[in-house]
């Protein structure tokens, strides 16, 4: 009886010391892509991706994220052909490089049973993301509008810097002319300036030759509304009680409101930490005991000193 008892606690312990192997290598492994880092924004997103990255496997140590960005929407494709064939990935979190070229590769992604996760740009193809996470681009607009008629009378004059000819640079604007319609705020003109500070810079130039009378400037990013404080500061401008409303959330705009800056005193949120949010989504969708799939549509909150704290994150790069 003792030799069987002695049989028998061996046999449970080892079959023990199997699954307690095997659940040790049992991980969840989801694949987080995004695009290389080549602006302030996406260094943002960077950073709060590792940040989200430390955070979860510290939480869960059953999980496993990889975090892969890719220069180019052909070197993207092809991190994400890895991630299945090489990491095996349960779940995918994606913010694609371009929409119509990363559409084919997230489809196979999905066929092979993963999750599918899209953050920020849409697919061109309607339905193969379980979980969709993004900023509110009407919102913004609107949001923006909303202030500069909190701040402008019947008769002022404004000019707006566009981003990128992109569907989202145009749901930004349509939703700002549809808010000031009727206010009697005069949009003296609009141009692209890509999201950029130095095409902020020559757009704003070009307006100020043109334009002696401007109350306020609607730059869309933050970016942008740097190089239209820079031509302000050249050309003199910068004090004759004209303001800028940027956007996105950079933490040397947050900071300026804090410390109750006039030229730039308000900013709207569209917020590099989306990525985040969409990782901390995914990982609930295996451990939470509710559903999670569906959109996650952030709000485009409007930053003024007094919530500008919440807001600001000095280690950041963006």
């Amino acid at each position: 009886m003792k030799l069987k008892l002695a049989m028998i606690a061996l046999a449970l312990g080892s079959t023990l010391s199997l699954t307690g192997a095997a659940s040790a290598q049992d991980k969840i492994k989801i694949g987080v892509s995004y695009p290389t880092p080549t602006h302030a924004w996406a260094s943002g997103m960077n950073w709060h991706a590792e940040k989200a990255e430390e955070r979860l496997e510290a939480l869960y140590p059953d999980v496993d994220l990889i975090l892969i960005n890719s220069p180019d929407p052909g070197a993207q494709a092809s991190a994400l052909e890895d991630l299945v064939s090489v990491h095996q990935i349960d779940a995918l979190v994606v913010l694609p490089f371009e929409s119509e070229p990363l559409t084919d590769p997230v489809l196979n992604v999905k066929k092979s049973g993963a999750l599918i996760t899209v953050v920020d740009r849409g697919l061109s193809q309607p339905g193969i993301e379980d979980i969709y996470v993004a900023g509110n681009n009407p919102e913004l607009g609107r949001v923006s509008a909303v202030y500069m008629k909190s701040r402008l009378k019947e008769g002022d004059n404004i000019v707006i810097l566009r981003g990128i000819p992109t569907l989202i640079d145009n749901e930004r604007v349509d939703a700002f002319m549809a808010e000031i319609e009727g206010s009697g705020i005069n949009v003296l003109d609009n141009k692209h300036a890509n999201w950029n500070r130095d095409d902020g810079f020559e757009v704003m130039q070009d307006f100020l030759s043109r334009f002696p009378d401007i109350d306020a400037v609607w730059a869309q990013d933050d970016d942008i509304a740097i190089g239209v404080v820079a031509a302000l500061k050249q050309a003199g401008r910068d004090g004759d009680g004209m303001f800028v409303v940027g956007g996105a959330g950079m933490k040397e705009t947050i900071k300026g409101i804090m410390d109750g800056s006039e030229l730039v005193p308000v900013d709207v949120l569209y917020p590099p930490a989306m990525i985040a949010t969409a990782m901390d989504v995914t990982v609930a969708a295996f451990k939470s005991n509710g559903p999670v799939a569906g959109r996650y549509i952030l709000g485009a909150t409007l930053i003024t000193p007094e919530n500008a704290e919440s807001f600001y994150f000095p280690d950041s790069p963006f």
